[in-house]
Protein backbone atom coordinates (compact mmCIF):
# COMPACT_ATOMS: atom_id res chain seq x y z
CA UNK A 1 0.00 0.00 0.00
CA UNK A 2 1.57 3.35 -1.20
CA UNK A 3 2.94 5.42 1.77
CA UNK A 4 0.65 8.69 2.63
CA UNK A 5 3.35 10.43 4.72
CA UNK A 6 6.92 10.77 4.77
CA UNK A 7 6.81 11.14 8.77
CA UNK A 8 5.36 7.17 7.84
CA UNK A 9 8.07 6.76 6.03
CA UNK A 10 10.68 8.19 8.42
CA UNK A 11 9.05 5.93 11.41
CA UNK A 12 9.89 2.94 9.14
CA UNK A 13 13.24 3.69 8.79
CA UNK A 14 14.08 4.33 12.80
CA UNK A 15 11.82 1.82 13.93
CA UNK A 16 13.45 -1.55 11.48
CA UNK A 17 16.77 0.24 11.17
CA UNK A 18 16.65 0.83 7.51
CA UNK A 19 17.54 3.44 4.97
CA UNK A 20 15.22 5.15 2.89
CA UNK A 21 16.07 3.20 0.00
CA UNK A 22 15.79 0.16 1.74
CA UNK A 23 11.68 0.71 2.97
CA UNK A 24 10.76 1.95 -0.64
CA UNK A 25 12.27 -0.84 -2.35
CA UNK A 26 10.43 -3.29 0.16
CA UNK A 27 7.35 -1.97 -0.83
CA UNK A 28 7.56 -1.55 -4.11
CA UNK A 29 8.46 -5.80 -3.75
CA UNK A 30 4.92 -5.55 -1.84
CA UNK A 31 3.06 -3.73 -4.04
CA UNK A 32 3.64 -5.39 -7.21
CA UNK A 33 4.54 -9.09 -5.73
CA UNK A 34 7.97 -9.25 -7.46
CA UNK A 35 11.36 -9.92 -5.30
CA UNK A 36 14.14 -7.84 -4.75
CA UNK A 37 16.17 -8.45 -8.17
CA UNK A 38 13.08 -7.76 -10.21
CA UNK A 39 12.64 -4.43 -8.35
CA UNK A 40 15.94 -3.17 -8.69
CA UNK A 41 16.18 -4.51 -12.25
CA UNK A 42 13.34 -2.39 -13.50
CA UNK A 43 14.60 1.03 -11.51
CA UNK A 44 18.11 0.60 -13.08
CA UNK A 45 16.56 0.35 -16.37
CA UNK A 46 14.67 3.63 -15.67
CA UNK A 47 18.43 4.83 -14.94
CA UNK A 48 19.80 3.48 -18.06
CA UNK A 49 17.31 5.38 -20.28
CA UNK A 50 18.11 8.78 -17.92
CA UNK A 51 22.05 7.92 -19.64
CA UNK A 52 20.53 6.93 -22.91
CA UNK A 53 18.49 10.15 -23.01
CA UNK A 54 21.54 12.41 -21.98
CA UNK A 55 23.89 10.46 -24.10
CA UNK A 56 21.37 10.77 -27.68
CA UNK A 57 20.64 14.94 -26.97
CA UNK A 58 21.73 16.47 -30.78
CA UNK A 59 22.56 19.64 -30.14
CA UNK A 60 21.33 20.63 -34.22
CA UNK A 61 17.64 19.71 -33.01
CA UNK A 62 14.59 22.16 -32.60
CA UNK A 63 11.45 21.66 -31.56
CA UNK A 64 8.65 21.38 -34.29
CA UNK A 65 7.39 24.73 -33.08
CA UNK A 66 11.07 26.49 -33.17
CA UNK A 67 10.94 27.79 -29.65
CA UNK A 68 13.24 25.57 -28.04
CA UNK A 69 16.36 23.89 -29.13
CA UNK A 70 20.45 24.34 -28.86
CA UNK A 71 20.42 26.09 -25.69
CA UNK A 72 21.56 22.73 -24.24
CA UNK A 73 24.85 22.78 -26.78
CA UNK A 74 25.57 26.70 -26.08
CA UNK A 75 25.60 25.99 -22.64
CA UNK A 76 28.21 23.19 -22.74
CA UNK A 77 30.05 25.64 -25.12
CA UNK A 78 30.18 28.25 -22.71
CA UNK A 79 31.25 25.67 -20.06
CA UNK A 80 34.16 24.54 -21.98
CA UNK A 81 35.53 27.68 -23.19
CA UNK A 82 35.30 29.73 -20.53
CA UNK A 83 35.18 29.70 -16.49
CA UNK A 84 31.39 29.59 -15.68
CA UNK A 85 30.38 31.73 -12.72
CA UNK A 86 28.85 28.67 -11.21
CA UNK A 87 31.68 26.57 -11.67
CA UNK A 88 32.31 23.38 -13.52
CA UNK A 89 30.18 21.06 -11.75
CA UNK A 90 26.94 22.97 -11.09
CA UNK A 91 27.21 24.26 -14.78
CA UNK A 92 27.28 20.35 -15.84
CA UNK A 93 23.84 20.27 -14.00
CA UNK A 94 22.51 23.41 -15.70
CA UNK A 95 23.16 22.38 -19.15
CA UNK A 96 22.16 18.60 -18.46
CA UNK A 97 18.95 19.66 -17.46
CA UNK A 98 18.67 22.08 -20.48
CA UNK A 99 19.46 19.30 -22.87
CA UNK A 100 17.35 16.86 -20.90
CA UNK A 101 14.27 19.60 -21.41
CA UNK A 102 15.04 19.96 -24.93
CA UNK A 103 14.95 16.28 -25.83
CA UNK A 104 11.47 16.15 -24.47
CA UNK A 105 10.38 19.15 -26.58
CA UNK A 106 11.61 17.53 -29.42
CA UNK A 107 9.61 14.26 -29.19
CA UNK A 108 12.40 11.82 -28.17
CA UNK A 109 12.53 9.68 -25.25
CA UNK A 110 12.97 10.88 -21.90
CA UNK A 111 12.08 9.64 -18.36
CA UNK A 112 8.75 11.56 -17.13
CA UNK A 113 10.47 12.14 -13.49
CA UNK A 114 7.63 12.49 -12.23
CA UNK A 115 6.34 14.19 -15.14
CA UNK A 116 7.82 14.97 -19.06
CA UNK A 117 7.52 18.82 -18.47
CA UNK A 118 9.82 17.91 -15.46
CA UNK A 119 11.90 15.53 -17.53
CA UNK A 120 15.67 17.51 -16.94
CA UNK A 121 15.37 17.78 -13.11
CA UNK A 122 16.79 14.37 -11.92
CA UNK A 123 18.93 13.36 -14.47
CA UNK A 124 20.88 16.75 -14.24
CA UNK A 125 21.86 16.33 -10.79
CA UNK A 126 22.16 12.68 -11.17
CA UNK A 127 24.25 12.16 -14.22
CA UNK A 128 26.66 14.68 -13.62
CA UNK A 129 26.84 13.14 -10.24
CA UNK A 130 27.40 10.06 -11.30
CA UNK A 131 29.92 10.49 -13.72
CA UNK A 132 32.15 13.07 -11.43
CA UNK A 133 32.10 10.62 -8.59
CA UNK A 134 32.44 7.52 -10.36
CA UNK A 135 29.70 6.53 -8.41
CA UNK A 136 28.51 3.09 -8.60
CA UNK A 137 25.16 2.50 -11.03
CA UNK A 138 24.07 0.46 -7.86
CA UNK A 139 24.31 3.26 -5.43
CA UNK A 140 22.11 5.29 -8.25
CA UNK A 141 20.22 3.26 -8.26
CA UNK A 142 19.51 3.56 -4.43
CA UNK A 143 19.34 6.75 -5.03
CA UNK A 144 16.23 6.53 -7.83
CA UNK A 145 13.95 4.46 -4.98
CA UNK A 146 14.71 7.39 -2.59
CA UNK A 147 13.54 9.63 -5.25
CA UNK A 148 10.40 7.41 -5.89
CA UNK A 149 9.20 7.18 -2.64
CA UNK A 150 9.36 11.08 -2.24
CA UNK A 151 7.35 11.47 -5.42
CA UNK A 152 5.12 8.73 -4.41
CA UNK A 153 4.05 10.42 -1.35
CA UNK A 154 3.67 13.87 -3.04
CA UNK A 155 1.33 12.07 -5.54
CA UNK A 156 -0.52 10.64 -3.14
CA UNK A 157 -1.07 14.14 -0.74
CA UNK A 158 -1.40 16.22 -3.12
CA UNK A 159 -0.62 16.12 -7.46
CA UNK A 160 2.29 16.28 -9.41
CA UNK A 161 1.18 17.71 -12.73
CA UNK A 162 0.52 20.88 -13.90
CA UNK A 163 -3.06 21.18 -14.80
CA UNK A 164 -4.07 20.60 -11.43
CA UNK A 165 -2.06 22.32 -9.16
CA UNK A 166 0.59 24.51 -10.99
CA UNK A 167 3.81 24.30 -11.95
CA UNK A 168 4.87 23.90 -8.26
CA UNK A 169 3.15 20.44 -8.71
CA UNK A 170 5.78 19.46 -11.37
CA UNK A 171 9.20 20.96 -11.36
CA UNK A 172 8.76 21.54 -7.51
CA UNK A 173 8.37 17.74 -6.91
CA UNK A 174 11.06 17.11 -9.37
CA UNK A 175 12.86 19.61 -7.25
CA UNK A 176 11.83 18.14 -3.95
CA UNK A 177 12.70 14.19 -5.13
CA UNK A 178 16.07 15.30 -6.64
CA UNK A 179 16.87 17.32 -3.53
CA UNK A 180 16.29 14.05 -1.60
CA UNK A 181 18.40 11.47 -3.81
CA UNK A 182 21.35 13.85 -3.22
CA UNK A 183 20.78 13.85 0.35
CA UNK A 184 21.15 9.59 0.20
CA UNK A 185 23.96 9.90 -2.23
CA UNK A 186 26.22 12.07 0.21
CA UNK A 187 24.84 9.43 3.29
CA UNK A 188 22.34 11.94 4.55
CA UNK A 189 19.49 9.86 7.15
CA UNK A 190 16.19 9.78 6.02
CA UNK A 191 15.79 13.03 8.30
CA UNK A 192 18.02 15.15 6.62
CA UNK A 193 16.46 13.52 2.99
CA UNK A 194 12.83 14.52 4.30
CA UNK A 195 14.18 17.70 5.27
CA UNK A 196 15.90 18.73 1.89
CA UNK A 197 13.02 17.36 0.06
CA UNK A 198 10.57 19.95 2.57
CA UNK A 199 13.12 22.85 1.53
CA UNK A 200 13.46 22.23 -2.16
CA UNK A 201 9.40 21.97 -2.22
CA UNK A 202 9.03 25.39 0.06
CA UNK A 203 11.10 27.26 -2.21
CA UNK A 204 8.86 26.42 -5.26
CA UNK A 205 5.30 26.92 -3.67
CA UNK A 206 3.11 28.61 -5.65
CA UNK A 207 5.00 27.90 -9.32
CA UNK A 208 2.55 28.62 -12.04
CA UNK A 209 1.81 26.58 -14.85
CA UNK A 210 1.92 28.76 -17.75
CA UNK A 211 3.11 27.48 -21.44
CA UNK A 212 3.03 29.92 -23.86
CA UNK A 213 1.00 28.21 -26.76
CA UNK A 214 0.39 25.59 -24.77
CA UNK A 215 3.54 23.30 -25.10
CA UNK A 216 5.66 22.30 -22.87
CA UNK A 217 8.57 24.75 -23.89
CA UNK A 218 8.42 27.89 -23.07
CA UNK A 219 9.18 28.74 -19.91
CA UNK A 220 9.00 24.92 -18.92
CA UNK A 221 12.58 24.09 -20.13
CA UNK A 222 14.75 26.77 -18.32
CA UNK A 223 12.59 26.20 -15.12
CA UNK A 224 14.33 22.41 -15.55
CA UNK A 225 17.12 24.49 -14.79
CA UNK A 226 15.85 26.20 -11.56
CA UNK A 227 14.70 22.72 -10.34
CA UNK A 228 17.64 21.39 -10.55
CA UNK A 229 19.74 24.42 -8.88
CA UNK A 230 17.06 24.25 -6.39
CA UNK A 231 17.79 20.64 -5.12
CA UNK A 232 21.38 21.11 -4.84
CA UNK A 233 21.51 23.50 -2.45
CA UNK A 234 18.70 22.22 -0.28
CA UNK A 235 20.59 19.01 -0.40
CA UNK A 236 23.85 20.84 0.72
CA UNK A 237 21.52 22.62 3.91
CA UNK A 238 20.00 19.49 4.67
CA UNK A 239 23.18 17.51 4.85
CA UNK A 240 24.45 20.55 6.82
CA UNK A 241 21.86 19.90 9.27
CA UNK A 242 19.39 22.64 8.51
CA UNK A 243 15.62 21.67 8.78
CA UNK A 244 12.89 23.01 7.52
CA UNK A 245 10.73 24.42 10.14
CA UNK A 246 7.62 23.63 8.82
CA UNK A 247 7.56 19.57 8.70
CA UNK A 248 7.94 18.19 4.58
CA UNK A 249 4.13 16.36 5.10
CA UNK A 250 2.51 20.21 5.97
CA UNK A 251 4.88 21.61 3.19
CA UNK A 252 3.02 18.94 0.85
CA UNK A 253 -0.41 20.08 2.46
CA UNK A 254 0.43 23.75 2.11
CA UNK A 255 1.04 22.83 -2.16
CA UNK A 256 -1.85 21.30 -2.46
CA UNK A 257 -4.09 23.93 -0.87
CA UNK A 258 -2.02 26.51 -3.11
CA UNK A 259 -2.48 24.69 -5.97
CA UNK A 260 -6.58 24.26 -5.56
CA UNK A 261 -6.83 28.31 -5.24
CA UNK A 262 -4.73 28.78 -8.61
CA UNK A 263 -6.91 30.51 -11.01
CA UNK A 264 -7.77 27.66 -13.95
CA UNK A 265 -5.25 30.52 -15.68
CA UNK A 266 -2.28 29.76 -13.91
CA UNK A 267 -2.92 25.65 -14.23
CA UNK A 268 -1.23 24.60 -18.09
CA UNK A 269 -4.10 26.41 -19.57
CA UNK A 270 -1.90 28.34 -21.44
CA UNK A 271 -4.11 31.42 -20.82
CA UNK A 272 -2.40 33.55 -17.96
CA UNK A 273 0.86 34.32 -16.86
CA UNK A 274 3.77 34.16 -19.51
CA UNK A 275 1.38 32.73 -21.85
CA UNK A 276 -0.51 35.78 -21.79
CA UNK A 277 2.38 38.25 -22.05
CA UNK A 278 2.35 40.03 -25.67
CA UNK A 279 5.05 37.83 -26.49
CA UNK A 280 3.74 35.30 -25.78
CA UNK A 281 0.47 35.85 -27.65
CA UNK A 282 2.56 37.07 -30.88
CA UNK A 283 3.90 33.24 -30.40
CA UNK A 284 0.35 31.58 -29.94
CA UNK A 285 -0.34 33.83 -33.23
CA UNK A 286 2.26 32.59 -35.10
CA UNK A 287 1.74 29.04 -34.30
CA UNK A 288 -1.57 28.83 -35.69
CA UNK A 289 -0.18 30.17 -38.99
CA UNK A 290 1.77 26.89 -38.99
CA UNK A 291 1.06 23.80 -39.69
CA UNK A 292 2.61 20.68 -37.77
Amino acid sequence: MPFYSLAEIESHCREEKKSFFEVILEDDMNERKVNREESMEKMAAMWTAMLEAADSYDPELKSNSGLVGRSGAKMEEYREKGEPLCGEFVSQVITQALQMGESNACMKRIVAAPTAGACGVLPAVLIPYYRKYHEKTETIVEALYVAAGIGQVIAERAFISGAAGGCQAEIGSASAMAAGALCALRGGDSRQIIAACGMALKNLLGLVCDPVAGLVEVPCVKRNVIGAMNALSCADMALAGIQSVIPTDQVIDAMREVGEKMDVSLRETGMGGLAATPAGQEIVKSMKSKKF
